[in-house]
């Protein structure tokens, strides 16, 4: 009989086991349908589209899946709308940790950007400590449902308004207390990183980390000037590194300058299928870059975006991927054990969660084939 274990393609209830790592996620675009209704009531936001959360659910997936990164962007004015109390927030982060941690991740980092929750009178540490304790909370209410996670906090400045510094110092003075790292987030045309050089620079002279959106709706400029004028430690996206890289007609493979740095780096990828789908920087999934980079070792890494306006999960990510490229728990494997390397937190605590926590996992899924019945 041949050993099926380390080819065995991945049903979903695995999928769904697997523990998983996730580095790009946004708070605000992760809410349930029926809290956005819940909070709107609650809070007098009377701007939603709908008022019946499936329907709503739907809205909002529908209106994302239009092409444009400009009109993604814009569903985020009522799951923002309706986050601009100290409740909302706790509320909206607990259920974030709870929800992630059903679907088999077991380490997250969430980003949302404070100076987007002050419309009630938050101040910025009011906002960042509301969201904080609401991880804190959903991580206990995971552990009484027999589930493990652990969530950071990635302060996110939006890059078309003048306030990065300040969230970048935000960050800094918060993150032995929950928050990570730093992030820029927001159109990228007409927006680029360098308008943010003192963030960046304040951010390397204390030695904290950070990512930067780039190379998702713009091109290999945007990448570039992340990395060598930023010093990015992560690409938020960098889908459009494909640019730099030429396939040829016998299959062969010939990187540009910047697609070689990336790779020889291992500068981290946080790539997000569904969602490159939907603002038009992918055609398929079958034609998404991940594969293509997948098979060229960069350091990529599976990731959600919006799970609301996605409509996804770590899990149905990964249920597309192993669809479409017929990935197995090997190769979530080494995607999941990619993102734990990436992660901002300690050395340590990267290496024990992957030796304790990832590979265990994966092994006792992949052995599962030991246990079937005989007689098939």
């Amino acid at each position: 009989m041949v050993s099926e274990s380390l080819s065995t393609v991945p049903d979903s209830e695995q999928i769904r086991r697997a523990p998983k790592a996730l580095l790009h996620d946004h708070l605000d675009g992760g809410l349930r349908p029926a809290t956005v209704v819940d909070l709107a009531r609650e809070t007098g936001y009377d701007a939603l589209p709908e008022t019946n959360a499936d329907r709503l659910e739907t809205w909002f997936r529908e209106s994302a899946d239009s092409g444009s990164l400009e009109r993604y962007l814009e569903t985020f004015s009522h799951t923002v709308g309706v986050m601009q109390t100290r409740d909302a927030l706790f509320r909206v982060a607990a259920e974030c940790a709870e929800d992630l941690a059903a679907d088999g991740v077991v380490y997250a980092e969430v980003r949302f950007a404070p100076e987007q929750h002050l419309e009630r009178g938050l101040t910025l540490e009011q906002v960042v400590e509301a969201v904080n304790e609401g991880f804190r909370e959903g991580e206990r209410r995971a552990r009484e449902a027999g589930r493990r996670i652990r969530v950071g906090a990635l302060l996110t400045a939006m890059r078309h308004a003048a306030r990065a510094l300040e969230i970048a110092e935000l960050a800094n003075r918060y993150r032995d207390l929950g928050v990570v790292g730093f992030d820029i987030a927001g159109a990228e045309a007409g927006y680029p990183p360098t308008r943010h050089l003192d963030a960046f620079e304040y951010l390397k002279r204390e030695n904290n980390h950070f990512t930067i959106h780039a190379g998702e709706a713009f091109g290999l400029p945007s990448i570039w000037q992340a990395l060598q004028w930023c010093g990015a430690d992560r690409l938020g996206h960098g889908v459009r590194i494909i640019d730099d890289i030429q396939v040829n007609d016998d299959d062969s493979v010939k990187l540009g300058r910047l697609a070689a740095y990336v790779r020889d780096k291992r500068v981290p990828l946080e790539l997000c299928p569904s969602s490159n789908l939907q603002t038009g920087a992918a055609p398929s999934y079958a034609e998404h870059p991940i594969g293509l980079l997948r098979r060229l070792h960069f350091r990529a890494t599976v990731n959600t975006d919006n799970r609301l306006m996605s409509g996804t999960s770590m899990s149905r990510e990964f249920e597309h991927l192993v669809r479409t490229f017929h990935y197995t728990l090997d190769d979530m494997q080494w995607f999941t054990v990619n993102a734990m390397k990436s992660a901002f937190i300690p050395f340590d605590e990267r290496l024990a969660m992957i030796n304790e926590v990832i590979k265990p996992g994966y092994a006792e899924l992949k052995s599962e084939w030991l246990f079937r019945d005989s007689a098939r």
